[in-house]
């Protein structure tokens, strides 16, 4: 090759590079946002109550649904008086869902005169909580919980007032 031809294609190139500049880092101006949302909150409205019965010869179980219907099992006998499934009031930011959890294990119901016990197992919930998620409309929802008491015979759960307390615990989703 002819050395001018070489020497023009060399400062060509020169020339070139030093008016293209090369950037090795960019910055941008990015942004950022967070929004404050309604506190979840919950209160019992009512207890869980199975109500008054006798456990007769063999015992059995008591079902107490959501929606407050009562039925039993083996030689367990209802009587009259009040009974009703839980009930809880929760409120938070309109129209988010959230999720249930019930006891996910059994709660025991214990005489405080005898140290007797019964226990309570089978939980369920009207909104279901197998669904998970629940919405609350206009930031506000009940929810009524329901479960089933197993009971001894007389021997086992003798006459008295049993009582216990157990967890639902309700968060964002």
């Amino acid at each position: 090759m002819n050395k001018k031809l070489i020497k023009f294609i060399t400062i060509t190139l020169a020339v070139f590079l030093s008016v293209c500049s090369v950037n090795a880092q960019v910055s941008i101006t990015a942004h950022a946002s967070a929004e404050i949302i309604q506190a979840l909150a919950a209160t019992e409205g009512s207890a869980l109550n199975f109500g008054r019965f006798s456990p007769e010869s063999s015992g059995g179980e008591i079902r107490l649904t959501p929606d407050g219907i009562r039925t039993s099992t083996g030689s367990v006998t209802l009587s009259g008086g009040l009974y009703n499934p839980a009930s809880f009031n929760l409120s938070g930011q309109p129209d988010f869902s959230i999720i249930v959890n019930l006891p996910p294990a059994p709660v025991i119901l214990t005489n405080s005169a005898n140290g007797k016990s019964m226990t309570v197992i089978d939980w369920v919930s009207i909104p279901s909580a197998s669904s998970s998620v629940k919405i609350l409309n206009s930031g506000i929802l009940t929810l009524n919980v329901g479960a089933t008491l197993r009971v001894g015979n007389i021997v086992d759960n003798p006459v008295g007032m049993y009582s216990g307390t157990y967890v639902v615990t309700f968060s964002y989703n």
